[in-house]
């Protein structure tokens, strides 16, 4: 029997266009069975190695999710440096904004030949690791990690969602995270949630309205064995809205 009990609404909706840079909100999403729709196509690369941009592991990306990021109507990726115009990338002028931005040679480059811009002939760049189609948060789980750490500004782009669902807080949890094999409706859209999502250091790193603040990581390492959210594969694929309402299923 199913267990239909609403659990939650869809209060924010995200994808990343370009890995670590700042996501898009959005008021709807396309999730299909491999990813969300417009999410993770392009990677940032040091030029002179092409070394892909890791935040959480060396300090010269730590600006990196400053830089903002969206699609056009036709899927062109724009970015945008702070205090900067959005510029058409990946090319030559954004390339040398963010370089003289991030202060040495860097460029932004697709994962895959499809995701490129028509015209491009440059280089590809390795994929970033990606664990599963949806990664998902209750505002549960952010208040109980507030509730550990008042001081912090715990806020979801730390964690990089494509979902964020709202929810009442679990006294003493982080409920999701004990959620592990379990089936969700989100809207029209079906998941099974694979995995708690461990952290890792991007969630500590300063961004537009907050800065770096280690305790987050170390009360998440303390109190949820490194996890914040979940990973999900999608059993249906279908579009999310902001209000939709989550169920299990």
């Amino acid at each position: 029997m199913r267990d239909e009990a609403l659990l939650g609404t869809v209060g924010e909706l995200w994808r990343y266009p370009a890995s670590s840079l700042a996501g898009e909100r959005l008021d709807a999403i396309s999730v299909g069975l491999e990813s969300v729709d417009g999410d993770r196509m392009f990677g940032l690369v040091d030029a002179a190695d092409n070394e892909i941009a890791r935040p959480d592991r060396d300090a010269k990306w730590h600006k990196v999710p400053l830089i903002r990021t969206r699609l056009t109507g036709g899927g062109e990726l724009e970015v945008a440096v702070p205090g900067g115009d959005w510029l058409a990338a990946p090319g030559a002028e954004s390339d040398s904004a963010i370089s003289a931005y991030l202060g040495f040679e860097a460029s932004i480059r697709p994962f895959r030949r499809e995701n490129a811009p028509p015209g491009y002939s440059g280089p590809l760049t390795a994929e970033r690791y990606r664990k599963a189609p949806v990664h998902l948060v209750t505002t549960a789980s952010l208040a109980r990690l507030k509730a550990l750490h008042p001081e912090g500004i715990v806020d979801p782009r730390r964690f990089r969602p494509n979902i964020v669902v709202d929810m009442k807080p679990v006294e003493g949890s982080f409920p999701e995270t004990e959620w592990i094999g379990r089936k969700l409706a989100v809207g029209d859209l079906l998941l099974t949630i694979s995995e708690p999502c461990r952290r890792c250091g991007f969630t500590i790193i300063a961004q537009d309205g907050f800065d770096h603040d280690p305790a987050i990581l170390r009360n998440l390492v303390r109190h949820n064995a490194h996890n914040l959210g979940v990973y999900c594969t999608v059993d249906q694929p279908a579009s999310v809205k902001v209000g939709d309402a989550m169920r299990f299923r």
